[in-house]
């Protein structure tokens, strides 16, 4: 099931950035820890008002993000 619903982009709200279910942590900063080496775990003990799907839900955007179309010009 899809967790993009926990994913909110709001022009007032951390300069545009998508933020996860409006907390003012950006989908950036998750996957910059992720990308460091954290943990799932390390990350929720840090940051007590995520939640795994929360997780789950950033690493979906990130995926379908990066899932473009290529096109081709003649």
């Amino acid at each position: 099931m899809s967790e993009l619903h926990r994913i909110a982009v709001d022009p007032q709200q951390c300069g545009g950035c998508p933020c996860i279910r409006g907390l003012r942590i950006r989908v950036k900063d998750v996957l910059d820890l992720l990308a460091a080496g954290a943990s799932h775990d390390e990350i929720l003990a840090d940051s007590p008002l995520l939640e795994a799907a929360d997780i789950a839900a950033v690493l979906e955007f990130a995926a379908r993000q990066s899932d473009h179309p290529i096109l081709h010009v003649a």
